[in-house]
């Protein structure tokens, strides 16, 4: 990983109704050492987040115009500096406007890869912390939070201003409780959703499971194994799940089986890449549910193994209980059985 750009501003507004206050640094080029390790975490928390919203520039650029200010950087007809400045002066302006409080640093990543250029646009959050100080007074103080990230936006430069342009080369993250300043991060930088990640989430299951039904039966759990499995690396790597890719990785000696058969028995997108929620995409090896005070979970590799389903008395049976369930339950029932 090498930082091309990086540069940081902090921004106020603790009283609504009256100017935001910005505090810029200056921009580093190349700045390596702590930098880069602080932006490896930041990268890991990005892509670990679940939730992710995929799409492009709003061709607003009246209301938006960060897109066209990264492509004249890009296309070297501004400096960084140049692009900077009038970002950050765009984000004083818009928390000018907020009737909620918001502090936090703004920081914009120019990264190159060993095949792509990507930009990262993230609000830092702070932690508070306890110290002595010389006096070996108790002093408190504001650190910068390597475990939490809730906005966040990254550019993918090659697929947006490359020959074949990518019809989604926005990933945001927008956490919940955010309020306004999530509202604001979202116009400064023009995003626009593109992408329905819980209809791509369906269409993913339905065909890796309809997949799984035609083969056969001793292949379909593995199927449906190494599908989740595929989708769990790719969550980690903070990239969507390309059909190509996942039909190699399921049938080496065909690999463009699954790919045939999702083509006629799902509406696939015409980019051939699905955006599916990791989190909902664990249905394909973990049944569970909880209610009226039970919560129950277990692989689905052990339906008819060591759990049974009986559909008329909607009863459920397991067999070969884990060990721990087991003491506990004895336990239990010795501590009520009369003396």
């Amino acid at each position: 990983m090498a930082i091309k750009y990086l540069r940081t501003a902090y921004a106020s507004q603790l009283q609504p109704g009256q100017p935001a206050s910005l505090r810029s640094g200056a921009p580093l080029k190349e700045p390596g050492g702590d930098y880069e390790a602080l932006h490896k975490q930041m990268k890991r928390l990005f892509n670990s987040k679940p939730g992710k919203k995929y799409g492009r520039f709003s061709d607003d650029i009246g209301e938006c115009p960060f897109g066209g200010w990264l492509k004249d950087y890009v296309e070297e007809k501004q400096s960084f500096e140049s692009l900077t400045d009038r970002l950050f002066g765009q984000w004083q302006e818009l928390l000018n406007g907020t009737q909620e409080e918001h502090q936090g640093h703004l920081m914009i990543v120019h990264e190159a890869l060993a095949d792509s250029e990507v930009v990262y646009l993230l609000i830092l959050e702070s932690d508070s912390a306890l110290r002595l100080d010389a006096q070996q007074q108790l002093d408190a103080t504001d650190i910068l939070s390597l475990s939490r990230l809730n906005l966040a936006v990254r550019i993918e430069l090659n697929d947006w201003l490359g020959d074949n342009q990518g019809e989604n080369f926005l990933t945001l993250i927008h956490g919940r409780g955010t309020g306004d300043a999530g509202e604001l991060f979202i116009k400064l930088c023009g995003f626009t959703n593109q992408i329905d990640v819980e209809k791509e989430t369906l269409t993913f299951l339905d065909a890796v499971e309809a997949f799984a039904k035609n083969s056969e039966p001793q292949d379909a759990g593995k199927v449906r194994n190494r599908a989740y499995e595929f989708c769990k690396e790719q969550h980690a790597l903070g990239e969507p799940v390309a059909i190509d890719a996942l039909s190699e990785f399921l049938d080496e000696a065909q690999p463009e089986r699954f790919k045939e058969f999702a083509s006629q028995s799902a509406e696939l997108p015409e980019s051939g890449v699905l955006h599916p929620d990791h989190r909902k995409v664990k249905k394909l090896v973990r049944i569970a549910g909880s209610g009226g005070g039970m919560s129950v979970s277990f692989s689905s590799d052990l339906v008819n193994q060591a759990v049974y389903y009986d559909r008329d008395k909607d009863a459920l049976t397991i067999t070969r209980l884990p060990k721990a369930l087991r003491e506990q339950l004895q336990k239990y029932l010795e501590g009520r059985e009369p003396s």
